[in-house]
């Protein structure tokens, strides 16, 4: 299974927001910090992309795959943060993505 390396910090991403509307109404809200996140990707030669290489995310299934593949270590750091700029929280009044507080963040 072939996953971008765009496709793995939308997912990231998608799991925050997740995250935020599940936490609705609760007491407690955690202000998101810096995630790290580390990938394994292989370069390879894509005609549609504007740079003429893509980079793809490696797999225990693409290593299974067989046949040498030439890898190398990604690192990223991300900050989440609101549409407004402000820290992202992990919590949320009912349909707050989108609505902010008073602090603008969003939560409480």
């Amino acid at each position: 299974m072939d996953i971008e390396l765009a496709d793995a910090v939308a997912a990231i991403r998608e799991e925050l927001l997740e995250a935020a509307q599940r936490g609705a109404g609760e007491d407690i809200a955690f202000t998101v910090g810096p995630i790290d996140m580390e990938f394994e990707v292989e370069l390879r030669a894509d005609a549609k992309a504007k740079v003429g290489f893509k980079a793809w995310v490696v797999t225990a299934e693409t290593e299974a795959g067989g046949g040498r593949r030439r890898t190398h270590r990604v690192k990223v750091q991300l900050t989440p943060k609101a549409p407004d700029g402000n820290d992202l929280l992990i919590s949320a009044h009912p349909g707050a993505l989108g609505n902010e507080t008073p602090s603008g963040h969003l939560g409480r």
